[in-house]
């Protein structure tokens, strides 16, 4: 007798509940005289939740003798309920996914193309190198899986490597298959080196390729949005830190101030402050924190934190910097020492009394041309408890110039590692000390960028101080 078989898979998401539904039904009709089997099953996958999406496909046999049914075009086995879900979810999870195939024999590319598809992937050939960097301008991909050996080169794979390195620099977080017949060890850890994700031999397997690139798909979209919300993170902390620094400079009768902060990297140790303790005091600083990146940019804010907590126009520079040294010591897991400039400027008596712990002296630039530096205090924060400092003062008189600087500046250094050290600043300072303060900063900074490439080897900051 006839017998029809008649399956149903549904999978769809349940907003509410958060998780995937698949829903087999099966259905066994006897010639004509109606259904005698019939079996249902559902199954929840929890977790997932995203837009509204709805998957049905049906499956339909007519066997004289009790039969598993075919695998649809998806290859969905419907005898195993647990890998009919992984399936499914698989095919939502690849949908609207793209994949770059590239290989010089077009037999190859078909077969692959068709494979793939099955899979519900969308699939772009290319067939030479220069066909697949037209692609890569035009689409964006989930995946490129490419041949090593093209029309110049069919054994060694150099010309496969080469153009895996140029995808690499181009999208480092694109994930790349590379196939070849001739591989070998060594070629395959090159192809790994230069950004490659794993590595398959000619004749493939067809499950296993397609297990491998669905999977790799998967993991790339994983890294893509790691990788986005890291650099959601890491813009976040950059503006808090930059928030930390003065958002407008203050001013005082007589005095007018600019400065310019530069990390080398996306955080940074430098750091520089000034406030107004009275109508007639200014407390200016600046410092700079051991090492680059996060580690300096957190021990930054904790300086910046203690400076703003110790200054008061009462507290002598020299009474601050120990409270600062002292503050920082407690914290005996830093491990980082920190150089630091504290003054109290008064505009009452034009003195600027100050204390130098370890930091590069400043400059005072005065009106017949001649220059002064700022070097007394004592030895760098953050390393010795009992740390004992003195107090230096300077007049300034009316046209003179204060510049404080980190070593970023003085640092920079060029391709062959000429650096624009101390003659450098001096010679910029020389020729434009007559400018105004945020003229002599930005005359400083074009120096140093155009000395060093565009590009600075270390965080770099300046505070001037124009005295009328």
């Amino acid at each position: 007798m006839l017998a029809v078989e008649s399956w149903f898979l549904s999978v769809s998401v349940d907003h509410q509940q958060e998780q995937i539904l698949c829903h087999v039904d099966r259905q066994q009709e006897l010639g004509d005289s109606g259904m005698v089997d019939d079996t249902s099953s559902l199954f929840h996958v929890p977790g997932v939740s995203g837009g509204g999406t709805m998957l049905s496909i049906t499956a339909r046999t007519s066997e004289r003798t009790e039969r598993q049914p075919p695998a649809t075009k998806h290859q969905l086995p419907f005898t195993d309920a647990g890998t009919a879900i992984e399936r499914a979810e698989n095919m939502l999870a690849t949908t609207q996914s793209r994949v770059l195939v590239a290989d010089d024999q077009q037999d190859v590319v078909a077969a692959i193309r068709m494979l793939l598809r099955g899979a519900g992937l969308e699939v772009d050939p290319a067939t030479s190198v220069q066909e697949v960097r037209a692609r890569l301008d035009s689409q964006a991909y989930d995946l490129v899986l490419m041949d090593l050996n093209y029309a110049r080169d069919t054994t060694s794979g150099r010309e496969g490597l080469d153009l895996l390195t140029e995808i690499h620099k181009r999208d480092r977080l694109l994930p790349v298959i590379v196939m070849t017949g001739w591989g070998s060890i060594d070629t395959a850890v090159e192809a790994m080196r230069r950004g490659a994700r794993t590595f398959v031999h000619k004749p493939w397997d067809n499950h296993t390729l397609r297990e491998t690139v669905c999977r790799e798909i998967e993991e790339g979209h994983a890294l893509r949005q790691s990788d986005k919300l890291a650099a959601n993170e890491q813009a976040d902390a950059q503006a808090i830190q930059r928030a930390l620094l003065p958002p407008s400079l203050p001013s005082l009768s007589g005095v007018s101030l600019a400065a310019r902060w530069e990390p080398a990297l996306a955080f940074g140790g430098d750091c520089y402050d000034a406030i107004r303790l009275t109508d007639t005091h200014l407390a200016i600083s600046i410092a700079d924190v051991c090492g680059k990146g996060l580690p300096a940019a957190l021990l930054m804010s904790n300086l910046l934190a203690s400076l703003r907590a110790f200054a008061t126009s009462q507290r002598s520079p020299r009474d601050v910097v120990s409270s600062v040294n002292r503050a920082l010591c407690r914290q005996k897991d830093l491990r980082r020492f920190v150089t630091l400039f504290y003054a109290l400027y008064d505009s009452t008596t034009r003195v600027l009394t100050y204390t130098n712990a370890g930091h590069n002296p400043p400059l005072v630039l005065r009106r017949d041309g001649s220059c002064e530096r700022l070097p007394i205090g004592g030895t760098v924060t953050g390393i010795f408890d009992e740390g004992t400092y003195e107090e230096g003062k300077v007049v300034l008189e009316a046209a003179d110039r204060l510049v404080l600087f980190t070593d970023g500046i003085t640092e920079a250094r060029t391709a062959s590692g000429e650096e624009f050290d101390d003659t450098g600043l001096l010679g910029t300072l020389d020729r434009c000390r007559h400018l105004d303060a945020q003229s002599m900063v930005d005359a400083v900074f074009n120096d140093v960028g155009a000395f060093a490439g565009g590009r600075l080897q270390d965080d770099a900051t300046m505070v001037v101080a124009a005295v009328a």
